[in-house]
């Protein structure tokens, strides 16, 4: 029976065909286990995983497993990115029984849902054998299941306990994180420990804010070696752009090709913010091209960005993106085909499989003469062009909201750079006010479409598809992400109503996620109740649901002035602090956010007529201390309080600066302002 043909999901409907009767997560599936007093088979994965994929053609479509699985069990697909909250109790089992995790995750559970055996990926004998041994211990030694399912759920419920030790996240301890990273990074590849290798992106943002507030060399060096070996790695796209989700090795060389949004948004963030506090060329351009990248290839026009491109294309992984050297020097001609070869250092013997390699940037291109840059993008175009023939990634097209709130800020700071870097006389201007405007447009489609299709009822939803909400409440991090993105929008556009909707948002989550001594669950206190109730602090591929709330409440209180917020977010920041200061590797956007605290943040306001050419508003902007918010408008404008009361000074411009609110005399002149924020 086909109960995936309606999923708002890619994944799920990938498996719609399968001879498996696949229920989706509901309590009737849970019922019918029941009723049939069988166990339940729960296999989490996503869209774009490899190997989900592999099991998924070696298993799932084979008529042996279907027959076993239908016989035996009560077998429920999930969709990891729709369900976070599933996924983090089970993976936290996962890992409590086997000592690590990953997708696909295969969970054996009662009927209540108790896993009592759990793990990944098995290839097909394996998986069959599995199958017959759960199938058996659940007949004859049913009593030993129960009783280790019960021991399961006493494991994941203390591992996502609330409630623990809690301390200031003050100066030493940041001091102390970016010291402890420093010592961690990896000084020939840039990043932090060896294969496989992920792109640090929170590490850095925390990095380069420690940078601002303190002065630290290290901190800078460690950010602008790793941004530039990822870029020049090929983990990124050197013709289309986009960073792929991770390094199979430890120098950034042969990626695991899924593209996911989340990644390239706050890795747009960074080379981004690297542009503007060092005017970096390698920067700029990844920054302008990764904004190009989630316009061009992730943009849903009329919704918001989609999730992922595919790691796989028709089954194998890499078709699209791997040469050799005959295949250069086919689609370009001898000479410029060498040429390449040399530049995207493609061996003969290859840097991938069979003799294919992934082409990664050899050489320096932005300080390199006019002509090798133009002979560059000439030969980038081209291949580009010789790309689009082969077969193409699929695309999951659902929008998450959290990662299309990650997007819009990154997008918004982007934009904000590119105001005060782009002259009419740069090379690349043309180029750059293209992608500001498709950037521009896409990012307001995602913010429209998440006001618009994702909020029901005063409350966020996770997922959508085809302009279609799914079920699926949204967790913490999307409450977090979404009201972060808002307070980022309501800083670009001046409007009111961004503000409004953040406020909104974050007083949902304080009066639904809160947890005892200032920490909070991932999931509402009116949720569907799980097995446990997630609470985890650490940032991991994205910021923890805990992190992007405090984000979003800090840079709300920074633009209200309601000291309510910023009071509950250092409570939940000092949940965090005792993990900081232990591993910061994944506690990098709680620790940005610390710094933002420790920094003031900087409330900003330009009193202008013009906030898009003032003098002003660019200075504050190019000078921001970290974490600091800027405004600009009319004196009292509609729906900004920033602007309240803070009129032009005798007829003209005028800059007004807070830290912590508490406010500087208003300065007329660039030069004041510059002093003020140094």
């Amino acid at each position: 029976m086909n109960r995936l043909v309606d999923a708002t999901s890619p994944y799920l409907l990938q498996h719609a065909d399968n001879p498996v009767d696949w229920w989706p997560w509901s309590d009737e599936a849970f019922a019918e286990a029941k009723r049939r007093d069988v166990p339940v088979l729960i296999s989490v994965g996503y869209a774009a995983c490899h190997w989900c994929h592999v099991m998924a053609h070696e298993s799932f479509e084979n008529e042996q497993v279907g027959a076993l699985m239908n016989d035996n069990f009560v077998s429920i697909k999930v969709d990891r990115e729709e369900r976070p909250d599933v996924d983090a109790v089970y993976m936290t089992a996962t890992q409590a029984m086997t000592g690590q995790g990953g997708w696909p995750m295969t969970v054996f559970a009662t009927p209540d849902g108790t896993p009592f055996f759990c793990g990944t990926y098995f290839p097909r004998p394996n998986f069959i054998q599995l199958l017959q041994s759960v199938t058996t211990a659940w007949r004859e030694q049913r009593e030993e299941v129960v009783r280790q399912g019960a021991a399961v759920v006493e494991a994941i419920g203390g591992a996502q306990a609330v409630g623990g030790p809690t301390a200031p996240l003050d100066a030493p301890l940041l001091d102390a994180a970016a010291g402890r990273l420093a010592s961690e990074y990896d000084a020939t590849n840039g990043g932090f420990g060896g294969a496989p290798k992920f792109p640090p992106h929170m590490n850095l943002l925390f990095l380069l804010r420690h940078h601002q507030r303190t002065g630290d060399p290290r901190s800078l060096e460690i950010t602008r070696h790793t941004a530039e070996a990822m870029a020049r790695g090929g983990i990124y796209d050197q013709l289309a752009s986009g960073f792929a989700r991770y390094s199979v090795d430890a120098h950034w060389t042969v990626p695991h090709f899924e593209k996911m949004l989340y990644d390239n948004a706050l890795l747009l963030r960074l080379y981004a913010k690297l542009w503007r506090l060092t005017g970096d060329p390698l920067a700029r351009r990844v920054a302008r091209d990764t904004a190009r990248f989630l316009a061009d290839e992730l943009h849903r026009p009329g919704e918001g960005f989609a999730s992922a491109l595919d790691a796989d294309t028709e089954g194998v992984e890499g078709l699209t993106y791997a040469w050799t050297p005959a295949q250069l020097v086919e689609a370009l001609g001898e000479e410029d085909g060498r040429w390449a070869t040399d530049l995207f250092a493609v061996t003969e013997e290859g840097t991938f499989e069979e003799g294919m390699s992934v082409l990664k940037l050899a050489r320096d291109v932005d300080d390199a003469a006019p002509e090798v840059r133009s002979r560059w993008q000439q030969v980038v175009g081209r291949l580009l062009s010789a790309r689009d023939t082969r077969p193409q990634p699929a695309r999951d097209d659902k929008v998450v909201a959290a990662w299309n709130g990650l997007a819009i800020t990154a997008i918004v700071e982007f934009l904000q750079v590119a105001a005060l870097y782009v002259s009419p006389q740069d090379e690349d201007a043309n180029l750059m006010d293209g992608v500001t405007i498709v950037a521009d447009g896409a990012m307001r489609d995602a913010a429209e479409h998440l006001a618009g299709v994702h909020l029901v009822d005063g409350r966020l939803r996770r997922v959508s598809r085809d302009g279609r909400v799914g079920e699926p409440a949204g967790v913490l991090e999307d409450y977090g992400c979404v009201a972060e993105a808002f307070c980022s929008l309501h800083q670009l556009t001046g409007e009111g109503r961004w503000l409004t909707l953040a406020g909104d948002l974050l007083d949902t989550a304080l009066a639904h996620f809160a947890a005892p001594g200032g920490a909070f669950y991932d999931t509402a206190d009116d949720a569907e109740r799980l097995v446990a109730r997630p609470a985890d602090p650490t940032d991991n591929a994205t910021p923890s649901g805990r992190s992007a709330l405090i984000a979003g409440l800090v840079a709300y209180s920074a633009l209200t002035g309601e000291t309510r917020y910023r009071e509950a977010a250092e409570a939940a920041l000092a949940t965090v602090a005792p993990i900081v200061g232990k591993h910061p590797r994944f506690t990098g956007y709680a620790a940005m956010v610390g710094e933002a605290l420790l920094s003031g943040p900087y409330e900003i306001a330009v009193v202008t007529d013009d906030p898009a050419g003032d003098p002003l508003v660019a200075a504050a902007r190019r000078h921001a201390p970290p974490g600091a918010v800027v405004v600009a408008g009319q004196p009292d404008q509609p729906g900004v309080p920033l602007l309240a009361d803070r009129p032009l000074v005798d007829g003209r411009s005028a800059a007004y600066v807070c830290r912590g609110f508490v406010c500087q005399r208003p300065v007329t002149s660039v030069e004041e302002l510059v002093a003020e924020l140094s």
